[in-house]
């Protein structure tokens, strides 16, 4: 029989995994086929880097080889190389990321709510730029495509964003204020028109300003997700490792159910992205003239329980104060200023979930790209 990959290949069949009695070419467990004169060599791709049948499949694939093709026409001992399916997509996820702007990104971090108005996207911008403040390289990206609001908060709505081509590709470059490197839908389109697009326009949409902006080098990227689970959502699991979610609520009950829900959608197993902190935006209401008194409007320790109930860190307790709201809306937010009460608190949730990040990257592996199927 001539010695080809098609010959090769048949040959393989006869080639079956002990634990479950079908052959590797069925099971997709050989790879990387490359025939030189009589030399051979190939991968074979197991579950697990452990496997207990490592040797004996190896053994059997060079037994079936050599009685189809013939000892002397051969070469194919000791050119056998196992591999596991794990450091395979770790691979994959690595050459999709060398293509991409997120390369050099070490923490990407989803910023999600259950519900809108809870302040999210405060929280968000919040948090990212009391990291800046504490010397963090930092990214920011709107990815709440039918409602943006990163250009307001930092005060950049009129500007349009540039660009540059590099080997032939074109890179859109993000903005950069208060040291944090942003980018949003909302520089694309007009700010006073509705954003009419299909489920699919607004993931594609997603997909384009994560792999074409050039991020550079940053410690973390954080992606201001839109509430509750959508689309957006699973694009983002699907399109980036992210390194973990914060979750922001009010200690109001209705907040605190539909927290419940964008935990569990982390949580869900296909996704399984960890959940390093839940932050409480709006815990009391405190006069700016009356810095000692809270006033618990939306309910009291409702982040605190979850906390406990679910077993992830509280970040911190953010209190109602008028000028979280001025801030935003004139492009000054209060982490720009860490000596108030709301910059101290942003602060202080910015330092929690550092410290949780780094516990999460020491005692859990490296997160991978989730993968949907459809059945």
């Amino acid at each position: 029989m001539q010695l080809n990959k098609d010959n090769l290949i048949k040959s393989l069949r006869d080639v079956l995994y002990p634990g479950n009695g079908k052959n590797v070419i069925d099971l997709n467990m050989v790879d990387n086929i490359k025939i030189d004169g009589k030399t051979v060599k190939f991968d074979l791709v197991f579950d697990k880097d452990n496997d207990p049948f490592i040797a004996s499949m190896k053994q059997a694939c060079v037994k079936i080889l050599e009685e189809a093709f013939g000892k002397d026409n051969i070469d194919v001992r000791g050119n056998i190389t196992a591999k596991s399916k794990a450091i395979t997509k770790e691979a994959e996820i690595n050459t999709n990321k060398a293509k991409t702007g997120i390369s050099n990104v070490k923490n990407m971090i989803a910023v999600a709510s259950g519900k809108g108005g809870v302040g999210k996207s405060t929280v968000a911008v919040n948090l990212a730029i009391a990291l800046s403040m504490h010397g963090y390289k930092v990214g920011l990206l709107d990815a709440d495509i039918f409602g943006p609001s990163i250009p307001k908060m930092f005060g950049v709505e009129d500007e349009k964003p540039r660009g540059k081509k590099v080997d032939g590709k074109d890179w859109i470059l993000p903005f950069e204020k208060f040291g944090v490197k942003m980018l949003s839908v909302g520089f694309f389109v007009d700010k006073d028109s509705a954003l009419v697009w299909r489920g699919a326009m607004a993931t594609n949409a997603l997909k384009q300003l994560i792999n074409d902006t050039e991020w550079g080098e940053l410690d973390y990227l954080l992606f201001d997700l839109p509430p509750g689970t959508s689309d957006i959502h699973l694009t983002l699991v699907q399109s980036v490792p992210v390194t973990g979610a914060v979750i922001v609520t009010t200690p109001q009950d209705v907040a605190l159910a539909d927290a419940r829900k964008g935990i569990g959608m982390f949580n869900t197993k296909g996704i399984e992205v960890p959940v390093v902190g839940l932050v409480e935006n709006m815990s009391w209401f405190t006069p700016e003239e009356l810095p000692d008194n809270k006033y618990y409007l939306f309910g009291k320790e409702g982040g605190k329980k979850l906390s406990q109930e679910t077993n992830i860190p509280l970040l911190g307790q953010i209190p109602l104060v008028q000028s979280i709201r001025e801030g935003g809306d004139e492009g000054k937010p209060a982490a720009t200023d860490l000596n108030t009460i709301t910059g101290k608190a942003f602060e202080e949730a910015a330092v929690e979930m550092m410290k949780q990040v780094d516990i999460r990257n020491k005692e859990k592996p490296a997160t991978k790209q989730v993968e949907i199927t459809k059945k």
